[in-house]
């Protein structure tokens, strides 16, 4: 939020955003060739037998959050701006968190290791699935999402990572020593990423069209369909029998949506001028979601 406010105060123009946007992209395919470096084949291998649990999870993530989406949109389609929709779209197309969902899992006394492996499989389908998912319904929302755009997501996301695994072999041992290194790398990429779409946005005037009024109803939105997406993914773990401890990973996973992927896929899906009002909702979604989650975690490891 401090960088959407710096980006607001003082955006990059000419060579300096040149210079930033460059740094951006550059950080972006890092960042994805360090989380192929740190997935265990083998611990993703592991705890794919659980395969009825993972199905839930990622029905919730990829197909339940954009049915809600869309028909939040017909209900109340001028709740907030055109732009913004789109950015709920994108955002239920998102894939889940990695370290919260497994946190907040864990802090419920949760399926830790279904968790884990959950959130790793929808991270990895999110890189194909998200593109895909937002072009099929971007007629509907107005975002411009072309082939091209899906086209440097494999390079700059999906190439890097597979790289990161292949790799992984040689530098495994010092990616677990330098953990803080690269937790500062995905911290700087989501801030660098951040400060370049809204310098964009800003010189494009999103300030002078965007009226306060339109944050809040946004998070407001974002209230309303997190919660739908929680009360759903709870009934269909009951429904299906699922333990007490999966029916919590089913929540927790199925209910994030990922900043640290987003931010980057939105950078390389949209066109420059869009990403500023497409990432908004996103990142209010994502304070809310872990918010309200960690709230929930505790009440259910009190019981």
């Amino acid at each position: 939020m401090g960088t959407v406010v710096l980006a607001a105060l003082v955006p990059a123009r000419g060579a300096a955003f040149q210079l930033v946007d460059g740094l951006a992209v550059t950080a972006i395919a890092l960042l994805f060739l360090l989380h192929g470096l740190r997935l265990p084949r083998a611990a993703v291998l592991q705890g794919l037998g659980h395969w009825r649990l993972h199905l839930v999870i990622l029905g919730v993530t990829f197909l339940a959050f954009p049915v809600f989406v869309v028909l939040l949109q017909m209900l109340m389609p001028g709740f907030v701006a055109q732009p913004l929709w789109a950015g709920m779209l994108f955002l239920a197309a998102l894939p889940s968190t990695v370290q919260s969902s497994i946190a907040f899992t864990s802090m419920a006394r949760g399926n830790v290791a279904g968790a884990v492996v959950a959130a790793a499989a929808s991270n990895l389908l999110g890189i194909v699935l998200t593109p895909f998912i937002v072009m099929l319904l971007s007629e509907a929302t107005g975002a411009s999402v072309s082939l091209a755009g899906v086209g440097r997501i494999a390079l700059l996301l999906l190439a890097p990572f597979v790289l990161g695994q292949i790799l992984r072999r040689w530098l495994a041992d010092w990616v677990e020593k330098t953990r803080r290194i690269t937790s500062f790398t995905d911290r700087a990429t989501i801030i660098l990423a951040v400060y370049v779409a809204f310098s964009e946005a800003t010189n494009e005037g999103l300030w002078q069209v965007l009226p306060v009024s339109d944050i809040l109803r946004l998070a407001m939105l974002s209230v309303l369909l997190l919660a739908l997406v929680m009360l759903t993914s709870g009934g269909i773990g009951r429904m299906l029998g699922f333990s007490r401890e999966d029916r919590i990973a089913i929540v927790f996973c199925g209910s994030k949506k990922s900043l640290a992927t987003g931010i980057p896929m939105a950078k390389l899906l949209f066109a420059g001028s869009m990403v500023g009002p497409v990432v908004l909702p996103l990142m209010i979604f994502h304070q809310i979601q872990l918010v309200i989650c960690a709230w929930l975690a505790q009440r259910w490891a009190r019981r």
